[in-house]
């Protein structure tokens, strides 16, 4: 039995999945708030479940890249909740949750602003690149050199001019049920963000904040 959270991207996203089965999904679109949003939603999952938390088996979270403050939030959430219940909480990339639906040769695309996306090629569910954080033109000559069968995310739009025919696919969020099925198929190591790039925000004095 897995509970799946998602607060990466641009919805505060909730599974309770045991094996094959989807016993509750929750997709909440929302560009902050998470924080707040969260543990009610996932109690209200639970409770659509029919189970209790004692019978959580393990929490897949997803790590990055994103927005920082959504994925601490989850991440946090995620860690907390295993460590009182005693089971592993496992990290999943939220480009790879966007793939993990969609066959065949598949480019994941995060909208990372200042000219920049976010981006992973998969082939068939299968990772063949790794998570990196590239300037539009750079990322234009990765899509030639992949060309994939879909773009996926939200930087989807981006490239999809550079690659006619290619189907877009504009999801703004992933599906927490992805989640879950990627978390239960690894090992449970500890998650930790995954971050690309430093981020925006900036302390008095124009330093950068530390990841």
């Amino acid at each position: 039995m897995i509970l799946a959270i998602d607060t990466c991207l641009f919805a505060c996203s909730v599974a309770v999945v045991d094996g094959d089965a989807v016993l509750a999904r929750r997709v909440e679109p929302m560009s902050r708030g998470h924080q707040e949003r969260l543990a009610p939603l996932v109690q209200e999952a639970m409770a659509q479940a029919g189970i209790g938390f004692d019978k959580l088996e393990r929490i897949g979270v997803t790590v990055g890249p994103g927005s920082f403050t959504g994925l601490r939030v989850g991440l946090a959430f995620a860690k907390g909740l295993a460590a009182a219940l005693s089971i592993p909480a496992v990290g999943v990339g939220s480009l790879e949750a966007l793939a993990e639906p969609e066959p065949g040769s598949v480019l994941a695309v995060l909208d990372a602003k200042r000219g920049q996306v976010y981006l992973q090629a998969f082939a068939d569910g299968v990772a063949v690149s790794a998570p990196d954080a590239l300037p539009i033109e750079i990322a234009a000559a990765r899509l030639a050199e992949f060309a994939p069968d879909t773009l996926i995310g939200t930087g989807a739009e981006l490239l999809a001019q550079m690659a006619p025919g290619v189907r877009v696919v504009l999801a703004d969020a992933t599906d927490p049920v992805a989640v879950a099925r990627l978390a239960a198929a690894r090992a449970p190591v500890p998650p930790r963000p995954l971050y690309l790039r430093a981020p925006d925000a900036k302390l008095p004095g124009g330093k950068t904040l530390e990841p």
